[in-house]
């Protein structure tokens, strides 16, 4: 299981960072990217404490940890601006809170974090077929999500996805120890979203790559 939208108390969550990759790892968790809410208040901060993390694998042997950055609430013309920061100062990848339905997040979110070249657009609410398929010509994973309130428009995102033919993840977004899903759960939010349940590997893979390409 590979998950690459999780929350610390390095920014909203609930959790050390060493205890949210031990109880993903007690759920079968291989891999887990730790992406905490950041804007250019506490960027800097919330990277190098990951970063700071990562140095010590070898205590973690037994789950790997990746340490991003999920880029919230920023202006839309600020997004590109601080997601190359975020890469300057050593995020491994970068994810964007995109317009979910649940958040007053501003319109045109999606656009900017496509062009400004993020690696994952996080439960995008109901993103365009215009940005659908840029984010498809652009490498940009739109995120089906197991978080309450974001998952409401997962159906619209993965029939979006799959007519443009657009890259899928499946991530928790996890702030509480609850929100981890097992892998047999996150196989039922996947089909529910309305994807066949042989594309949740799909999904696994297209997380693996990402992974690779960046550590």
């Amino acid at each position: 299981m590979i998950d690459l939208h999780t929350h610390s108390i390095l920014s909203d969550g609930e959790l050390l960072p060493s205890e949210l990759a031990r109880r993903a790892f007690v759920l079968g968790y291989k891999i887990i990217g730790i992406s905490d809410h950041a804007d250019s208040s506490n960027l800097e901060t919330v990277i190098s404490s990951l970063l700071g993390l990562k140095k010590r694998t070898a205590y973690y042997e037994n789950i790997i940890i990746v340490p991003g950055v999920e880029i919230t609430h920023v202006p839309r013309h600020l997004i590109g601006e601080v997601i190359a920061e975020a890469r300057k100062l050593g995020a491994l990848y970068v994810v964007v809170h995109g317009e979910t339905l649940a958040e007053p997040v501003e319109e045109g979110t999606n656009h900017e974090a496509i062009l400004g070249g993020a690696d994952i657009l996080a439960h995008p609410g109901l993103i365009t077929e215009e940005d659908a398929v840029l984010a498809r010509e652009r490498g940009v994973l739109l995120e089906i999500t197991a978080r309450k309130g974001h998952s409401l428009s997962n159906g619209h995102v993965a029939k979006l996805a799959l007519k443009v033919g657009a890259a899928m993840i499946y991530d928790t977004d996890s702030h509480s120890p609850g929100d981890l899903t097992p892998e047999e759960k996150a196989r039922k939010i996947v089909v529910g979203a309305g994807l066949s349940a042989d594309y949740f590997p799909v999904m696994q893979q297209n997380a693996l790559d990402l992974v690779k390409r960046v550590t």
